[in-house]
């Protein structure tokens, strides 16, 4: 995928779905992963063309892994002029250490969600983009029928009142095999995930899960997709006239 189409996906989500207002400040949650750093490239590019104005914010939750170099994302948000900022925290000891924790990747994401929140607000911001793309809404989705007994995704803008923050996801039309071409075609500074779980979670399961459906049934994971937008899932915002003249 170049950057071109990559703009038109992105773009595609922010008009269908009206994620960005003007004066927006907006944090870019940055992991070091292919996914958060397509998110950043795309909302810098846009940011200079978008007809309304709006600002970025680089935001990393260091967890406190060995060796976790972030020197690659720094480099490239200076490269894309955005301001950039990095959260030390002792995450990873306090998740190991808890050992009533059955699994830690719900009290992981809890603790990196707060810091990254914290953050978030201290910086002025009043919306942060996450970089969930098609195939997480799928397997979101899967994981919720499978486990949960519910229709159910994420939605592409979020309201959190208590935080009084507005979660956006720009990158809902982007599949992950486009994310990886973007990677491999811009050459993104990926820096490896630490996490000894990574690719052994339920997430896993339904991605391996989807993935063999698609190879059985081919073009299943773009209707799954489709169900999702046409679902009428509760918390949804209303669908654009642009968005019903049909998906992408």
């Amino acid at each position: 995928m170049d950057l071109q189409r990559l703009l038109s996906l992105t773009r595609k989500a922010m008009d269908d779905y009206q994620m960005i207002q003007e004066g927006d400040k907006i944090a870019v949650g940055i992991s070091g992963g292919k996914d958060s750093l397509t998110l950043l490239y795309a909302m810098a590019n846009l940011r200079r063309f978008y007809p309304k104005i709006f600002s970025l914010i680089a935001i990393t939750v260091d967890l406190g892994y060995e060796g976790f170099d972030l020197t690659p994302v720094k480099l490239l948000c200076e490269h894309l002029q955005v301001e950039y900022h990095i959260v030390s925290t002792e995450i990873t000891k306090i998740i190991f250490n808890d050992k009533n924790e059955a699994s830690p990747c719900s009290l992981c994401a809890k603790l990196r969600k707060g810091a990254l929140n914290q953050k978030i607000k201290e910086l002025g911001c009043n919306k942060v983009a996450y970089a969930h793309h098609m195939d997480d809404m799928i397997e979101t989705m899967v994981l919720s029928m499978i486990f949960e007994g519910r229709f159910y995704s994420f939605s592409p803008v979020t309201f959190l009142d208590r935080m009084e923050l507005t979660v956006i996801r720009p990158m809902m039309y982007v599949s992950e095999a486009e994310v990886k071409g973007f990677r491999n075609k811009y050459n993104l500074p990926v820096v490896e995930n630490p996490c000894p779980v990574d690719g052994v979670t339920k997430r896993q399961y339904a991605k391996d899960l989807v993935r063999q459906i698609n190879l059985d049934h081919p073009g299943a994971k773009k209707r799954m997709f489709t169900a999702i937008l046409d679902g009428n899932i509760p918390g949804w915002p209303e669908k654009t006239e642009h968005e019903r003249k049909g998906h992408q």
